[in-house]
Protein backbone atom coordinates (compact mmCIF):
# COMPACT_ATOMS: atom_id res chain seq x y z
CA UNK A 1 0.00 0.00 0.00
CA UNK A 2 1.36 3.39 -1.00
CA UNK A 3 2.16 5.91 1.74
CA UNK A 4 1.86 9.67 1.38
CA UNK A 5 4.78 11.44 3.11
CA UNK A 6 4.14 15.08 4.09
CA UNK A 7 6.40 17.89 5.28
CA UNK A 8 6.92 17.03 8.98
CA UNK A 9 6.66 19.49 11.86
CA UNK A 10 10.16 19.13 13.32
CA UNK A 11 9.87 21.88 15.95
CA UNK A 12 7.08 23.53 17.89
CA UNK A 13 7.57 26.83 16.02
CA UNK A 14 8.03 25.37 12.54
CA UNK A 15 5.51 26.49 9.92
CA UNK A 16 7.57 25.87 6.81
CA UNK A 17 10.45 23.60 5.84
CA UNK A 18 13.03 23.64 3.08
CA UNK A 19 14.43 20.49 1.48
CA UNK A 20 18.17 21.03 1.72
CA UNK A 21 19.24 17.69 0.18
CA UNK A 22 17.49 14.61 -1.15
CA UNK A 23 19.44 11.46 -0.27
CA UNK A 24 17.17 9.27 -2.42
CA UNK A 25 15.81 9.64 -5.95
CA UNK A 26 12.65 8.40 -7.63
CA UNK A 27 12.91 4.66 -8.23
CA UNK A 28 15.20 3.96 -5.27
CA UNK A 29 14.34 1.17 -2.86
CA UNK A 30 13.56 2.53 0.59
CA UNK A 31 13.99 0.60 3.85
CA UNK A 32 12.53 1.64 7.16
CA UNK A 33 15.03 3.97 8.85
CA UNK A 34 16.67 5.16 5.61
CA UNK A 35 17.44 8.88 5.51
CA UNK A 36 15.23 10.38 2.81
CA UNK A 37 16.27 14.04 2.97
CA UNK A 38 17.77 16.84 5.05
CA UNK A 39 14.98 19.23 6.10
CA UNK A 40 15.91 22.78 7.02
CA UNK A 41 13.65 24.16 9.77
CA UNK A 42 13.56 27.47 11.59
CA UNK A 43 16.06 26.10 14.11
CA UNK A 44 18.36 23.63 12.39
CA UNK A 45 18.86 21.32 9.43
CA UNK A 46 17.75 17.83 10.42
CA UNK A 47 17.81 14.40 8.82
CA UNK A 48 14.36 13.02 7.97
CA UNK A 49 14.10 9.26 7.99
CA UNK A 50 11.50 6.97 6.43
CA UNK A 51 9.08 5.01 8.57
CA UNK A 52 8.01 2.92 5.59
CA UNK A 53 9.45 0.39 3.15
CA UNK A 54 8.96 0.37 -0.59
CA UNK A 55 9.99 2.32 -3.67
CA UNK A 56 10.27 6.10 -3.82
CA UNK A 57 7.60 6.82 -6.43
CA UNK A 58 7.30 10.59 -6.33
CA UNK A 59 9.09 13.67 -4.99
CA UNK A 60 6.81 16.64 -4.32
CA UNK A 61 9.34 19.25 -3.17
CA UNK A 62 12.63 19.74 -4.97
CA UNK A 63 15.98 20.56 -3.37
CA UNK A 64 16.16 24.19 -2.28
CA UNK A 65 12.38 24.63 -2.33
CA UNK A 66 10.27 25.34 0.72
CA UNK A 67 6.74 24.28 1.59
CA UNK A 68 4.40 24.56 4.58
CA UNK A 69 4.03 21.80 7.14
CA UNK A 70 1.85 18.90 5.85
CA UNK A 71 2.57 19.70 2.17
CA UNK A 72 3.12 16.65 -0.03
CA UNK A 73 6.78 15.69 0.31
CA UNK A 74 6.98 12.25 -1.29
CA UNK A 75 5.14 9.00 -2.04
CA UNK A 76 6.52 5.57 -1.10
CA UNK A 77 4.84 2.39 -2.34
CA UNK A 78 5.03 -0.47 -4.80
CA UNK A 79 6.73 0.22 -8.11
CA UNK A 80 3.52 -0.78 -9.93
CA UNK A 81 1.31 1.73 -8.08
CA UNK A 82 -0.46 4.37 -10.16
CA UNK A 83 1.22 7.62 -9.06
CA UNK A 84 -1.24 9.84 -10.93
CA UNK A 85 -4.20 8.19 -9.18
CA UNK A 86 -2.46 8.56 -5.82
CA UNK A 87 -1.83 12.26 -6.45
CA UNK A 88 -5.47 12.83 -7.47
CA UNK A 89 -6.69 10.96 -4.42
CA UNK A 90 -4.42 13.03 -2.15
CA UNK A 91 -5.48 16.35 -3.68
CA UNK A 92 -9.13 15.32 -3.40
CA UNK A 93 -8.79 14.47 0.30
CA UNK A 94 -6.98 17.76 0.96
CA UNK A 95 -9.73 19.69 -0.85
CA UNK A 96 -12.40 18.01 1.27
CA UNK A 97 -10.56 19.00 4.47
CA UNK A 98 -10.26 22.63 3.32
CA UNK A 99 -13.19 24.73 4.65
CA UNK A 100 -15.40 26.34 1.98
CA UNK A 101 -14.84 30.01 1.25
CA UNK A 102 -17.41 32.51 2.47
CA UNK A 103 -18.19 33.48 -1.13
CA UNK A 104 -18.19 30.36 -3.34
CA UNK A 105 -18.34 32.46 -6.48
CA UNK A 106 -14.86 33.86 -5.90
CA UNK A 107 -12.24 31.80 -7.68
CA UNK A 108 -8.60 32.32 -6.81
CA UNK A 109 -6.33 32.92 -9.78
CA UNK A 110 -3.34 30.60 -9.67
CA UNK A 111 -0.13 32.40 -8.90
CA UNK A 112 2.26 32.50 -11.79
CA UNK A 113 5.64 30.96 -11.27
CA UNK A 114 8.31 33.57 -10.83
CA UNK A 115 11.52 32.77 -12.63
CA UNK A 116 14.53 34.32 -10.98
CA UNK A 117 17.01 35.72 -13.43
CA UNK A 118 20.64 36.02 -12.58
CA UNK A 119 21.65 39.65 -12.55
CA UNK A 120 24.65 40.12 -14.82
CA UNK A 121 27.78 41.65 -13.45
CA UNK A 122 27.91 45.40 -14.07
CA UNK A 123 30.74 46.28 -16.39
CA UNK A 124 32.03 49.75 -16.97
CA UNK A 125 34.72 50.64 -19.50
CA UNK A 126 37.27 52.98 -17.94
CA UNK A 127 37.17 56.40 -19.56
CA UNK A 128 40.48 58.16 -20.08
CA UNK A 129 40.51 61.51 -18.26
CA UNK A 130 41.00 64.74 -20.12
CA UNK A 131 44.60 65.84 -19.83
CA UNK A 132 45.04 69.60 -19.81
CA UNK A 133 47.67 70.94 -22.18
CA UNK A 134 50.23 73.27 -20.69
CA UNK A 135 49.63 76.95 -21.17
CA UNK A 136 52.12 78.34 -23.63
CA UNK A 137 53.21 81.90 -24.24
CA UNK A 138 52.52 81.43 -27.92
CA UNK A 139 50.39 83.68 -30.09
CA UNK A 140 51.51 83.52 -33.71
CA UNK A 141 54.31 80.97 -33.47
CA UNK A 142 56.65 83.29 -31.60
CA UNK A 143 57.73 82.45 -28.01
CA UNK A 144 58.38 85.34 -25.63
CA UNK A 145 61.21 84.42 -23.26
CA UNK A 146 64.11 86.14 -21.63
CA UNK A 147 67.60 85.31 -22.99
CA UNK A 148 68.54 83.79 -19.61
CA UNK A 149 65.43 81.60 -19.66
CA UNK A 150 66.22 80.41 -23.20
CA UNK A 151 69.81 79.57 -22.23
CA UNK A 152 68.76 77.73 -19.08
CA UNK A 153 66.13 75.75 -21.01
CA UNK A 154 68.72 74.77 -23.60
CA UNK A 155 71.11 73.58 -20.88
CA UNK A 156 68.34 71.48 -19.30
CA UNK A 157 67.24 70.08 -22.66
CA UNK A 158 63.76 71.54 -22.28
CA UNK A 159 61.78 72.78 -25.24
CA UNK A 160 61.00 76.40 -24.48
CA UNK A 161 57.64 76.05 -26.22
CA UNK A 162 56.41 73.64 -23.53
CA UNK A 163 56.91 76.13 -20.71
CA UNK A 164 54.14 78.42 -19.52
CA UNK A 165 55.35 81.96 -18.88
CA UNK A 166 54.54 83.85 -15.70
CA UNK A 167 56.09 87.17 -16.69
CA UNK A 168 54.44 90.18 -18.24
CA UNK A 169 52.26 89.25 -21.26
CA UNK A 170 53.14 85.58 -20.72
CA UNK A 171 56.90 86.13 -21.02
CA UNK A 172 58.95 83.09 -19.90
CA UNK A 173 61.45 83.96 -17.22
CA UNK A 174 64.21 82.05 -15.40
CA UNK A 175 61.98 80.87 -12.54
CA UNK A 176 59.53 79.33 -15.02
CA UNK A 177 62.30 77.12 -16.42
CA UNK A 178 63.58 76.20 -12.95
CA UNK A 179 60.09 75.26 -11.78
CA UNK A 180 59.12 73.36 -14.93
CA UNK A 181 58.04 69.79 -13.99
CA UNK A 182 57.48 68.43 -17.46
CA UNK A 183 54.25 67.54 -19.27
CA UNK A 184 51.88 65.15 -17.55
CA UNK A 185 50.98 62.27 -19.81
CA UNK A 186 47.75 60.32 -20.00
CA UNK A 187 49.63 57.19 -18.90
CA UNK A 188 50.74 58.94 -15.70
CA UNK A 189 47.29 60.13 -14.71
CA UNK A 190 44.95 57.46 -16.07
CA UNK A 191 43.74 54.67 -13.72
CA UNK A 192 42.79 51.50 -15.58
CA UNK A 193 40.69 49.08 -13.53
CA UNK A 194 41.80 45.47 -13.70
CA UNK A 195 38.32 44.13 -12.90
CA UNK A 196 34.65 44.95 -13.33
CA UNK A 197 32.04 45.58 -10.64
CA UNK A 198 30.20 42.41 -9.64
CA UNK A 199 28.27 40.87 -6.79
CA UNK A 200 27.05 37.49 -5.60
CA UNK A 201 23.54 36.89 -4.31
CA UNK A 202 23.04 34.15 -1.72
CA UNK A 203 19.54 32.90 -0.98
CA UNK A 204 18.64 33.28 2.71
CA UNK A 205 18.31 29.94 4.47
CA UNK A 206 15.52 29.24 6.94
CA UNK A 207 18.04 29.54 9.77
CA UNK A 208 19.25 32.96 8.62
CA UNK A 209 15.66 34.18 8.24
CA UNK A 210 14.81 33.09 11.77
CA UNK A 211 18.04 34.54 13.23
CA UNK A 212 17.27 37.87 11.55
CA UNK A 213 13.66 37.89 12.71
CA UNK A 214 14.24 36.83 16.31
CA UNK A 215 17.29 38.97 16.97
CA UNK A 216 15.57 41.92 15.33
CA UNK A 217 12.53 41.42 17.55
CA UNK A 218 14.76 41.14 20.63
CA UNK A 219 16.93 44.17 19.84
CA UNK A 220 14.04 46.48 18.95
CA UNK A 221 11.57 45.22 21.56
CA UNK A 222 13.66 44.70 24.68
CA UNK A 223 15.41 47.85 25.96
CA UNK A 224 19.01 46.61 26.12
CA UNK A 225 21.70 48.04 28.36
CA UNK A 226 25.18 46.71 29.10
CA UNK A 227 27.36 46.17 32.17
CA UNK A 228 31.03 45.20 31.86
CA UNK A 229 33.49 43.92 34.45
CA UNK A 230 37.09 42.63 34.40
CA UNK A 231 37.99 39.38 36.15
CA UNK A 232 41.30 38.30 37.68
CA UNK A 233 41.79 34.86 36.15
CA UNK A 234 45.02 33.82 37.91
CA UNK A 235 43.24 31.52 40.38
CA UNK A 236 40.97 30.13 37.65
CA UNK A 237 43.98 29.23 35.51
CA UNK A 238 45.69 27.42 38.42
CA UNK A 239 42.43 25.69 39.39
CA UNK A 240 41.85 24.42 35.85
CA UNK A 241 45.42 23.12 35.51
CA UNK A 242 45.13 21.17 38.76
CA UNK A 243 41.64 19.85 37.96
CA UNK A 244 42.70 18.59 34.54
CA UNK A 245 45.51 16.56 36.11
CA UNK A 246 42.87 14.34 37.70
CA UNK A 247 41.93 11.13 35.81
CA UNK A 248 38.97 11.40 33.43
CA UNK A 249 38.63 15.13 34.06
CA UNK A 250 38.75 17.79 31.36
CA UNK A 251 37.21 21.20 31.99
CA UNK A 252 37.48 24.40 29.99
CA UNK A 253 37.21 28.03 31.02
CA UNK A 254 33.76 28.05 29.39
CA UNK A 255 32.70 25.24 31.74
CA UNK A 256 33.84 27.39 34.68
CA UNK A 257 31.82 30.30 33.33
CA UNK A 258 28.63 28.26 32.81
CA UNK A 259 28.86 26.78 36.32
CA UNK A 260 29.58 30.16 37.93
CA UNK A 261 26.67 31.77 36.03
CA UNK A 262 24.33 29.00 37.17
CA UNK A 263 25.34 29.36 40.84
CA UNK A 264 25.12 33.17 40.70
CA UNK A 265 21.58 32.94 39.30
CA UNK A 266 20.50 31.12 42.46
CA UNK A 267 21.14 34.31 44.43
CA UNK A 268 19.81 36.69 41.76
CA UNK A 269 16.62 35.08 40.49
CA UNK A 270 15.35 38.23 38.84
CA UNK A 271 18.12 37.92 36.26
CA UNK A 272 16.77 34.41 35.56
CA UNK A 273 13.45 35.77 34.32
CA UNK A 274 11.37 36.73 31.31
CA UNK A 275 8.98 39.55 30.51
CA UNK A 276 5.35 39.20 29.45
CA UNK A 277 2.79 41.95 28.98
CA UNK A 278 0.90 40.99 32.14
CA UNK A 279 3.63 39.70 34.43
CA UNK A 280 7.30 38.98 35.02
CA UNK A 281 8.06 35.26 35.17
CA UNK A 282 10.82 34.29 37.62
CA UNK A 283 12.29 30.91 36.71
CA UNK A 284 13.20 28.75 39.69
CA UNK A 285 14.97 26.26 37.40
CA UNK A 286 18.27 27.22 35.77
CA UNK A 287 18.74 26.22 32.12
CA UNK A 288 21.80 27.79 30.50
CA UNK A 289 21.87 28.28 26.73
CA UNK A 290 25.37 28.11 25.20
CA UNK A 291 25.73 29.84 21.82
CA UNK A 292 27.43 27.63 19.20
CA UNK A 293 28.52 28.79 15.75
CA UNK A 294 27.51 26.47 12.90
CA UNK A 295 28.09 26.66 9.16
CA UNK A 296 25.00 28.71 8.37
CA UNK A 297 24.57 30.73 11.56
CA UNK A 298 24.11 30.21 15.25
CA UNK A 299 22.28 27.72 17.44
CA UNK A 300 21.87 27.69 21.21
CA UNK A 301 21.92 24.22 22.84
CA UNK A 302 20.62 24.24 26.40
CA UNK A 303 22.30 22.77 29.51
CA UNK A 304 19.31 22.02 31.71
CA UNK A 305 19.59 22.31 35.51
CA UNK A 306 23.16 23.51 35.04
CA UNK A 307 23.49 24.55 38.69
CA UNK A 308 23.07 20.91 39.75
CA UNK A 309 25.78 19.57 37.42
CA UNK A 310 29.54 19.43 37.94
CA UNK A 311 31.87 21.36 35.66
CA UNK A 312 33.02 18.09 34.12
CA UNK A 313 29.43 17.08 33.37
CA UNK A 314 28.75 20.50 31.88
CA UNK A 315 31.85 20.21 29.68
CA UNK A 316 30.88 16.79 28.33
CA UNK A 317 27.30 17.91 27.60
CA UNK A 318 28.37 21.16 25.90
CA UNK A 319 30.81 19.26 23.67
CA UNK A 320 28.23 16.63 22.73
CA UNK A 321 25.55 19.19 21.89
CA UNK A 322 27.98 21.38 19.94
CA UNK A 323 29.11 18.39 17.84
CA UNK A 324 25.49 17.42 17.19
CA UNK A 325 24.67 21.00 16.18
CA UNK A 326 27.57 21.19 13.72
CA UNK A 327 26.72 17.79 12.20
CA UNK A 328 23.00 18.70 12.00
CA UNK A 329 22.02 15.95 14.43
CA UNK A 330 20.71 18.17 17.22
CA UNK A 331 17.04 17.87 18.12
CA UNK A 332 14.68 20.85 18.67
CA UNK A 333 14.05 19.89 22.30
CA UNK A 334 17.78 20.20 22.95
CA UNK A 335 17.62 23.88 22.01
CA UNK A 336 14.50 24.88 23.93
CA UNK A 337 13.78 26.23 27.39
CA UNK A 338 16.85 28.36 28.19
CA UNK A 339 16.49 30.87 31.04
CA UNK A 340 19.89 32.59 30.54
CA UNK A 341 22.48 32.51 27.74
CA UNK A 342 26.29 32.55 27.56
CA UNK A 343 28.13 33.62 24.38
CA UNK A 344 31.90 33.05 24.36
CA UNK A 345 34.17 34.43 21.61
CA UNK A 346 37.36 34.22 23.65
CA UNK A 347 38.64 31.30 21.56
CA UNK A 348 38.69 33.70 18.58
CA UNK A 349 40.83 36.25 20.41
CA UNK A 350 37.93 38.69 20.92
CA UNK A 351 38.62 40.60 24.13
CA UNK A 352 35.39 42.56 24.53
CA UNK A 353 31.97 42.47 22.84
CA UNK A 354 28.22 42.75 23.45
CA UNK A 355 25.46 40.33 22.49
CA UNK A 356 21.76 40.61 21.66
CA UNK A 357 19.54 39.00 24.30
CA UNK A 358 18.25 35.54 23.38
CA UNK A 359 14.52 36.09 23.89
CA UNK A 360 12.61 35.34 26.03
CA UNK A 361 15.64 35.45 28.38
CA UNK A 362 16.25 38.65 30.33
CA UNK A 363 20.04 38.60 29.99
CA UNK A 364 23.02 37.21 28.09
CA UNK A 365 26.68 37.16 29.16
CA UNK A 366 29.38 37.90 26.55
CA UNK A 367 32.74 36.33 27.45
CA UNK A 368 36.03 37.59 26.00
CA UNK A 369 39.54 36.17 25.80
CA UNK A 370 41.98 35.94 28.70
CA UNK A 371 44.80 38.44 28.13
CA UNK A 372 47.92 39.35 30.05
CA UNK A 373 47.81 42.92 31.35
CA UNK A 374 49.58 45.17 33.82
CA UNK A 375 47.61 45.03 37.09
CA UNK A 376 48.12 46.31 40.62
CA UNK A 377 48.21 43.59 43.30
CA UNK A 378 48.97 44.43 46.91
CA UNK A 379 50.05 47.92 45.80
CA UNK A 380 52.62 46.42 43.42
CA UNK A 381 52.50 46.57 39.62
CA UNK A 382 52.50 43.06 38.14
CA UNK A 383 51.49 41.04 35.08
CA UNK A 384 48.04 39.51 35.55
CA UNK A 385 45.63 37.40 33.53
CA UNK A 386 42.44 39.35 32.89
CA UNK A 387 39.14 38.37 31.26
CA UNK A 388 36.42 40.88 30.45
CA UNK A 389 32.73 39.96 30.41
CA UNK A 390 29.71 42.05 29.46
CA UNK A 391 26.16 41.45 30.67
CA UNK A 392 23.36 42.59 28.34
CA UNK A 393 20.12 43.09 30.29
CA UNK A 394 16.47 43.71 29.45
CA UNK A 395 15.66 46.85 31.46
CA UNK A 396 12.02 45.79 31.75
CA UNK A 397 13.00 42.98 34.11
CA UNK A 398 16.57 43.66 35.27
CA UNK A 399 17.50 47.06 36.69
CA UNK A 400 21.09 48.31 36.70
CA UNK A 401 21.72 47.55 40.37
CA UNK A 402 20.26 44.05 39.98
CA UNK A 403 22.54 43.27 37.04
CA UNK A 404 25.55 44.76 38.85
CA UNK A 405 24.99 42.60 41.94
CA UNK A 406 24.74 39.51 39.75
CA UNK A 407 28.11 40.37 38.17
CA UNK A 408 29.68 40.91 41.59
CA UNK A 409 28.62 37.42 42.67
CA UNK A 410 29.79 35.93 39.36
CA UNK A 411 33.16 37.70 39.70
CA UNK A 412 33.63 36.39 43.26
CA UNK A 413 32.95 32.80 42.11
CA UNK A 414 35.27 32.95 39.08
CA UNK A 415 38.11 34.52 41.07
CA UNK A 416 37.65 31.88 43.80
CA UNK A 417 36.74 28.79 41.75
CA UNK A 418 37.16 26.37 44.64
CA UNK A 419 33.75 27.69 45.80
CA UNK A 420 32.19 26.06 42.75
CA UNK A 421 33.11 22.65 44.14
CA UNK A 422 31.04 23.33 47.23
CA UNK A 423 27.82 24.02 45.31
Amino acid sequence: MAEIITMPRLSDTMTEGVVAVWHKKVGDKIAEGDILADIETDKATMEFESFYEGTLLYIGIQEGDGAPVDALLAIIGDKNDDVEALLKSHHHSVAKETPAKENPNIVETPKQAVVEQATPAISKTPVAPIVAKPVQAVTSGRVFASPLAKKLAEEKGISIQNIAGSGENGRIVKSDVENFKGIATAAQNTFVASATESFEELKNSQMRKVIARRLGESKFTAPHYYLSISLDMDNAISFREQANQMPDTKISFNDLVVKAVAIALRSHKQVNSQWTENSMIINNHIHIGVAVAVEDGLVVPVIKFADQKTMSQIGIEVKELANKARSKKIQPQEMEGSTFTVSNLGMFGIEDFTSIINAPNSAILSVGAITQQAVVKNNVLAIGNVMKVTLACDHRTVDGATGAKFLQTFKHLIENPVLLLLQ
